[in-house]
């Protein structure tokens, strides 16, 4: 079951993003290569693979990925809180 999105974590994850949108999302690509890089060749494939633009879908996949890590990261900390 993937982890609840909250409202505070959509927003603070928009604003981390719309800073600096080409930065963050330069900034993702190294991270996920390190992180995930199955997750990164799989987004990179798909933004190559598709009449739209090849970064706005990377951009999507990225913003993704760190919306559910964050929301991943609360639900940890909200488990191991309640032990």
């Amino acid at each position: 079951m993937l982890p609840i999105i909250t409202e505070e974590i959509a927003a603070e994850t928009f604003s981390e993003i719309f800073k600096d949108m080409p930065a963050w999302r330069k900034q993702m690509i190294h991270y996920i290569k390190d992180e995930n890089p199955e997750i990164n060749t799989a987004i990179i494939e798909a933004a190559n693979n598709t009449d739209l633009d090849p970064k706005a879908v990377a951009l999507g996949a990225y913003m993704t990925y760190s919306l559910l890590e964050s929301a991943m990261k609360e639900s940890d900390a909200m488990m191991n809180f309640s032990d």
